[in-house]
């Protein structure tokens, strides 16, 4: 078995899989959701201490499977770095404990391989990135060839949630909150512009939409807020799209993906589906509960690693803030 451990922003998390079968045989996670969100936003230093307090308490869970763990495994980049270093030591001290294996894991290919919890990959596909960090197109071919062929120029999909969402006073986190009100909400009530419509790249930005919606929510009053958020939603969605639409002219799409946290909105998930049917493409989802950062996740490509000896030297495993693919 393997453990693997999650600590990039607000979300404690280790799970335990099996190695042969690829079982998920434990997972916990405790979300830093309600200590964050009286400040509308993630504050590093507090979430570090929250997860120093909160992975030894789900490790102490874990101790029956101690003796059958061949490995473990730790999300070591990309994402906060005070908090990432809780669970690298952590991992570290069970490497050393136990004379088993560390495994840094990149929290990207995390993603991707939320999509094969407990089942077998599928590549190669195309797949969209949409998280409170980033937004990105990949095409992956296999655990060791993934190609970034297009990344926001700034904000990212779920960071622009997140932040229209404070404008609004609504709390943290905002993607859930923005979909909610967008419900009821006139989508076509406020003709924001699509961000590089015009432009040849393709390529993402969230800052100008975002600003544009400032804008509107100064002017507004709070039973227009709904429409305002349906009108950011649609918008922000349909940006997406447009560039996708135009990478899927040079390549065209066979299995498509969507990942991340921002993943679980519903109103992109559909739009996604429409944009696919031209293809006859088929389309991978994650199941909602392993949208968000979890450990399993991190097991999951950890299995992969273990099977091709991907080890990291204990000396060199570090934690990194940023990293690409």
């Amino acid at each position: 078995m393997i453990l693997s451990i999650e600590s990039s922003c607000d979300d404690s998390a280790i799970a335990i899989t099996e190695l042969k079968t690829k079982k998920l045989l434990f997972h916990k996670k405790i979300s830093q959701e309600l200590e964050h969100s009286v400040y509308g936003g993630v504050v590093p230093e507090l979430a570090a201490r929250l997860h120093a307090e909160a992975l030894p308490k789900i490790l102490e869970e874990c101790r029956p499977y101690f003796d059958k763990l061949k490995a473990v495994a730790v999300t070591s980049t990309p994402g906060l770095a005070v908090t990432l270093v809780e669970g690298v030591t952590m991992a570290k001290a069970i490497s050393v404990a136990l004379d088993i294996p560390l495994i840094g894991v990149n929290h990207l290919v995390g993603h991707i391989y939320s999509l094969f919890i407990e089942k077998q990959t599928q590549f190669p596909c195309t797949v969209l990135l949409v998280s409170g960090g980033h937004t990105q197109v990949m095409q992956v071919n296999s655990l060791t060839d993934i190609d970034t062929v297009a990344k926001s120029m700034d904000d990212s999909f779920g960071e622009s949630f997140d932040k229209v969402a404070k404008m609004m006073g609504l709390g943290y986190p905002g993607g859930p909150l923005i979909q909610e009100l967008a419900k009821d909400g006139d989508r076509l009530k406020h003709n924001f512009t699509i961000p590089l419509s015009q432009s040849p790249l393709i390529a993402f930005s969230y800052s100008g939409l975002k600003n544009a919606v400032r804008l509107a929510v100064l002017d507004s009053k709070e039973e227009d807020y709904k429409d305002i958020a349906a009108s950011f939603e649609h918008i922000a969605t349909m940006h997406l799209t447009q560039k996708l639409k135009k990478y899927f002219k040079k390549v065209p799409p066979k299995t498509f993906a969507i990942v991340g946290g921002a993943s679980a909105n519903l109103y992109l998930r559909s739009k996604i589906e429409e944009l696919l049917k031209p293809y006859d493409a088929k389309l991978l989802l994650s199941e909602l509960k392993y949208c968000s950062d979890n450990a399993a996740m991190i097991g999951r490509v950890a299995v992969e690693m273990y099977e091709k000896k991907m080890f990291s030297a204990l000396e060199s495993l570090s934690s990194s803030a940023r990293s690409s693919l």
